[in-house]
């Protein structure tokens, strides 16, 4: 069996998966951020080193000349060792002076190159950042255009970059541990309702069914009234099966009754005709016990929500044919005519034969109590439908749902239980049918219908 997952720990997960997902993003865009601010602080030097190296050039003997001064230079060299390159082109691109020919930028004209400009390339297998200023003379005699070029290699960048990034890994991962220790305790205090609800059902006596009456949130609150909800159709179903008891315990005492009556009486006798009658009256009580007990047990095992039998597929019309034969002697000896009605094609639902031929039973059993001359059992194809129909006094249908209660009879007749019909009301629950109480043909006696829902077939 699969072990249940913990509440707790669900809500932990989603909380945390999104916390950790949004910590990456910070982490990345840290990162991004310590690189370009690396990067933006390198630049401003790059741009200052190649002005340095601009203002330093001047106009002699017929060409460009470049006394470079040592901080033009040094500013770039940090702690992190890196390489530094420059260069001076005039303006037709040919080498002045520099300790490297560096390539310079793709061709552009003069109206469209910036003053100056940077860009990473792969130079000579280091990967260097590059400054390229343009730039002229500023003397009265020569308007000599030139430019400066200077790069770097990037461990000085890289250097600040990790610093930077080290400086923000501190500052989320702290934030991401308190935020850990909110979301934990955040939970922990949202489940301390759940938690008094489960003690509190936990403390209950488990023969009491008393509404659980405790101070929950709005969202536990419905969980709770559900749960008195519960408690309170557990508490009518209680009361009905106490009754329930009572009445068959009342029912089954008085045959009992009448079983040590009519022995006391017998015992006093020594007349052996008397004896005979008493054990026929003994015999005729004790048959009518029996039936009340097999008509109890069925009507327990009815009202059991738990039993559900698997349905497999009937025919009504052998059903109902059976039902009379099996029937008709005991109504040919009460004078009564009874006859089935029921198509030659199989109608066919799914259902349980025993459970369907002990509601006939039950249906032409009190047609034939209540003064019925005439029963018809019948089957409609379209929709399936199972049928009894008589003649008899019928039950007027302000008392039609009461005669469904068990032990509910409409008659003083001392032979009735008051059982029948509701045991055919929980079959016909059982098989997911419509119980109809109907009056018959001419408005006279009494229709009662099981109404299927499957389709025939």
């Amino acid at each position: 069996m699969r072990r249940p997952t913990s509440l707790y720990r669900r809500l932990l997960t989603w909380l945390l998966l999104p916390l950790m997902g949004l910590g990456g993003l910070m982490v990345v865009q840290a990162w991004m951020e310590a690189r370009h601010t690396a990067d933006r602080a390198f630049d401003r030097l790059l741009e200052a080193a190649t002005l340095a190296i601009a203002e330093q050039v001047q106009w002699q003997d017929d060409r460009l000349w470049l006394d470079l001064p040592p901080a033009a230079l040094e500013m770039l060299a940090t702690d992190a060792e890196e390489r530094v390159f420059y260069a001076l082109y005039d303006a037709r691109g040919r080498f002045v002076t520099g300790n490297a020919d560096l390539p310079g930028p793709p061709h552009e004209t003069d109206a469209e190159a910036p003053s100056l400009r940077y860009r990473d390339l792969i130079w000579h297998g280091l990967e260097l950042r590059q400054g390229i200023r343009h730039s002229r003379l500023e003397d009265w005699r020569q308007r000599e255009g030139f430019e400066v070029r200077v790069a770097h290699t990037r461990e000085g960048r890289e250097r600040l970059t990790g610093e930077l990034l080290q400086g923000n890994l501190v500052y989320i991962l702290g934030m991401a541990g308190l935020a850990v220790v909110v979301v934990v305790l955040a939970i922990r205090g949202a489940l301390r309702p759940l938690t008094r609800l489960r003690r509190a059902i936990r403390a209950r006596d488990p023969r009491t069914l008393a509404p659980l009456e405790l101070p929950l949130p709005r969202e536990l609150a419905e969980l709770r009234q559900t749960l008195n909800e519960l408690l309170a159709r557990m508490r009518r179903v209680k009361a009905n099966q106490e009754r329930f008891i009572g009445d068959a315990s009342h029912q089954l005492r008085t045959p009992l009754a009448g079983l040590s009556a009519r022995a006391e009486l017998a015992l006093r006798q020594d007349d052996p005709r008397r004896w005979r009658e008493a054990l026929e009256a003994m015999q005729a009580t004790s048959a009518r016990t029996s039936h009340l007990a097999v008509q109890l047990l069925s009507l327990t095992r009815l009202d059991n929500p738990e039993y559900q039998p698997d349905l497999l597929p009937l025919d009504l019309g052998a059903l109902a044919r059976n039902a009379v034969r099996t029937h008709w002697a005991s109504c040919h000896r009460d004078g009564i005519d009874l006859g089935v009605e029921a198509p030659e094609a199989s109608v066919t639902v799914p259902g349980l034969d025993w459970q369907l031929e002990e509601a006939l039973g039950n249906l032409i059993d009190n047609a034939r109590r209540y003064g019925a001359k005439h029963i018809t059992v019948r089957v409609a194809a379209t929709p399936p439908v199972l049928e009894v129909e008589d003649d008899g006094p019928g039950i007027p249908p302000a008392q039609r749902l009461l005669m469904l209660r068990p032990f509910h009879r409409g008659s003083d007749d001392p032979e009735g239980s008051g059982l029948g019909l509701a045991i055919v009301d929980g079959i016909a629950r059982t098989h997911g049918a419509r119980l109809r109480l109907d009056a018959g043909t001419g408005k006279r006696g009494l229709k009662v219908s099981l109404q299927f829902s499957g389709e025939a077939s």
